[in-house]
């Protein structure tokens, strides 16, 4: 309990690192990448390193490194990019994720257009996924409202072949040999803004989660409803169930219980505000059977709205719960999310929050 944590925000304008010993009281540094959107930081327990998915106005997106919490950032030199042949150019990368323990120096990355980047240096060089560039439903895929991103990324450390991604709005599509092949997991997910309302593929997911104790259970926030998966994504149940609206973007679960997982939901899709004008994170501790809103410590009247990678959860024992909101407000809860407290209410607009022992 007395191990020190990072939290890590990404924001419109640049990344924030606050530390805490034992999550009590929280110091803040940066921001680093000033005036550059940061859409992800990750910590990678490997090497001690940390990664960050920068867009500079300037010379556009890049992944840049420091070692620990003291070093500078270095912008790596070799940043994802498409092969020449196919026409593509990264417009930003969405999402770090560090492979699993025996896979020293693999880094992945998903970027807009959609698709996986690997890395085997610990993030110096890149290389895209070719099995994923040239799938053969490519020309189909269409974006959802925040483009065509690859935005969750999911590694198995039981089974370190297995990668699950999540790209809207194309679905949660799955490999079993390391990205030799991918196959789409979308059977019992609703999209009603199509014709057919449960395609294989065309599904706008939002965002998924696992715990690592139990990773075939896969949670998943979708455009359309928040599902549970017990078979590793070959089928989805609608748990929405209790919950004020379908509608949202995070999706966390507890590091401890996995039948705990925590939901942000919004009005809707053409009111992306909390219900009823008052922000609550949404918890269950029965894999969605019920639901009970966890708003103690939040202001009464909050329109906040809260992106897909902007809400988590650390490894602590109670789990600790994070949220940052598109107004600059960040939150933490030391206790599963029965109590809340502000962290900070003057940084920018919020892409992501991530956190990590270090």
């Amino acid at each position: 309990m007395g191990q020190k944590v990072a939290l890590m925000v990404g924001t419109k304008k640049g990344a924030f690192v606050f530390t805490s010993e034992g999550r009590r009281g929280w110091k803040p540094s940066g921001p680093y990448f000033k005036g550059d959107e940061v859409y992800h930081v990750a910590y990678d327990p490997r090497s001690g390193n940390f990664l960050a998915a920068v867009l500079s106005g300037h010379w556009g997106p890049t992944i840049a490194s420091r070692r620990g919490l003291e070093g500078e950032w270095k912008v790596t030199k070799t940043p994802p990019k498409f092969p020449k042949a196919s026409g593509l150019t990264v417009a930003k990368a969405w999402q770090i994720a560090p492979g699993t323990p025996d896979q020293p120096g693999v880094v992945y990355a998903g970027v807009e257009p959609a698709c996986l980047f690997r890395s085997d240096d610990g993030g110096v060089s890149w290389k895209a996924n070719e099995p994923m560039l040239n799938h053969k439903t490519r020309k189909k895929w269409t974006p959802g409202g925040g483009g065509l991103c690859l935005h969750t990324i999911l590694v198995n450390e039981k089974r370190p072949k297995r990668v699950v991604v999540a790209i809207s709005a194309v679905g949660t599509m799955v490999s079993e040999d390391g990205g030799e092949t991918w196959g789409f997991k979308n059977r019992g997910v609703l999209a009603d803004f199509r014709p057919d309302k449960y395609p294989e593929y065309g599904q706008c997911v939002h965002k998924l989660a696992i715990n690592q104790s139990r990773p075939d259970v896969i949670f998943q926030q979708n455009h359309c409803g928040v599902y549970r998966s017990d078979d590793a994504g070959e089928s989805w149940k609608d748990i929405r169930n209790n919950l004020p609206s379908r509608f949202g973007f995070p999706a966390a679960v507890d590091a401890n219980d996995p039948r705990r997982f925590y939901a942000a939901p919004l009005e809707g899709d053409f009111a992306r505000v909390a219900p009823g004008g008052h922000f609550a994170v949404w918890g269950t501790d029965n894999e969605g059977k019920e639901w009970a809103p966890l708003d103690a410590g939040l202001p009464k009247a909050s329109y906040y709205d809260v992106l897909r990678d902007a809400m988590v959860t650390d490894q602590e024992d109670p789990c600790g719960v994070y949220f940052g909101t598109t107004t600059g407000q960040l939150y933490a809860s030391r206790d599963q999310g029965k109590h809340w407290s502000a962290v900070a209410d003057w940084l920018p607009p919020i892409h992501s929050v991530s956190v990590s022992a270090v």
